[in-house]
């Protein structure tokens, strides 16, 4: 017996890009596109009618916009949504993740535009990670972000006075996450609300364009200095890098210091930032001070890293299939039989502060 198809419903004001999107959902043996709808308000009508399986959003639309319809879905049905937004509404993509929706795909800005098509593979891509999603892990993390957004403490003043011995001596904590990403991060950087001695750098599956508003994001949340990483940053503790979306992030040593490079993909690699890079360069530099995390998403990039990580003596955490919304990453990685701690993401950050000699 062949497996039930998954029920698509395609919302989006632009007849072009309607067509387009379900001429490219339709190509896909296991999908049936069984609706589409022209704004939020006939897009909320026949999600309650037709109760599809997957939602494809716009985000700007006439009568009804996406983030309410985002709104009332999540809280009505539940239903797991890929928002598809043009370049230009980076800063309301993670909005909606916050809200509730599960992937996005970046669009051209243009209202109608014969490019449309190349986002073709990372949709269908997107769309086969997301059937395998735990909807209910991802109304978890959205609730998560919602409150810590809602109710955010006084961020900490930066003290800027790690002493010498930390700054020379400190540990690195490397993250890798894809789908159900973003949110989980926000919820470990959101929970630090002091300096500390430890340096991090992060790998989050994203597209070119989109990881500088995201770490902007997550530096109003925290009192960790975060940003995008660029050629010649120093790694300095109490500071978070970003690997910009679309290239690797690695490392290597000058003098005293560990600098950031920026790189170009491999011919190899599917999924960017790849984690595996991130992982295997600071194992060779950071060794034993070294910890690895590798939080929700599909596939299996950061299990190679892992092993490097335990091979020049670090320590590596996985999250655990309770929390994730896509337990891809995680299993791979805890199938090497090398990882130290699996651990639900609302105790990872403390997790992470335990190792590294911050928390009690």
């Amino acid at each position: 017996m062949s497996p039930a198809k998954v029920r698509v419903l395609v919302i989006d004001d632009s007849a072009f890009n309607r067509r387009s999107i379900v001429k490219m959902l339709e190509s896909l043996p296991n999908v049936d596109v069984i609706g589409y709808a022209c704004d939020g308000e006939e897009g909320l009508r026949k999600v309650i009618d037709l109760r599809p399986d997957l939602i494809t959003l716009d985000l700007e639309m006439p009568r009804m916009d996406g983030f309410t319809l985002l709104r009332i879905v999540m809280q009505k049905q539940p239903t797991p949504i890929i928002v598809v937004s043009s370049r230009s509404d980076d800063e309301d993509v993670f909005k909606a993740l916050e809200l509730g929706a599960v992937e996005f795909v970046p669009k051209p800005s243009s209202k109608v535009s014969p490019i449309l098509m190349d986002i073709r593979e990372e949709l269908l891509e997107k769309v086969r990670e997301v059937t395998r999603a735990n909807l209910k892990n991802v109304m978890a993390h959205s609730k998560t972000a919602g409150k810590q957004r809602d109710n955010l403490p006084k961020r900490a003043a930066r003290l800027n006075a790690l002493t010498d011995a930390a700054r020379g001596d400190f540990r690195m904590v490397v993250i890798g996450s894809s789908t159900g990403g973003p949110p989980a991060l926000q919820s470990i950087f959101s929970a630090i609300q002091e300096e500390i001695p430890v340096a991090f750098a992060v790998a989050q599956h994203m597209p070119p364009d989109f990881t500088r508003t995201f770490a902007e994001r997550l530096n109003r949340f925290s009192a960790l200095k975060i940003r995008e990483a660029a050629n010649g940053d120093v790694v300095r503790p109490g500071e978070v890098l970003i690997a910009p979306g679309g290239k690797n992030l690695e490392f290597f040593p000058k003098g005293t210091d560990v600098i950031a490079k920026v790189s170009e993909p491999k011919g190899h690699q599917r999924y960017l930032p790849s984690v595996d890079s991130l992982f295997s360069s600071a194992a060779t530099i950071f060794g034993r001070r070294l910890l690895g995390v590798v939080l929700t998403g599909m596939g299996n990039d950061g299990a190679m890293g892992v092993h490097a990580i335990k091979h020049n003596g670090g320590t590596a955490f996985a999250e655990a299939e309770e929390s994730c919304v896509v337990f891809g990453m995680p299993k791979e990685a805890i199938a090497t039989g090398l990882v130290d701690r699996v651990v639900v993401l609302p105790q990872v950050c403390k997790e992470i502060l335990l190792h590294c000699g911050c928390g009690s």
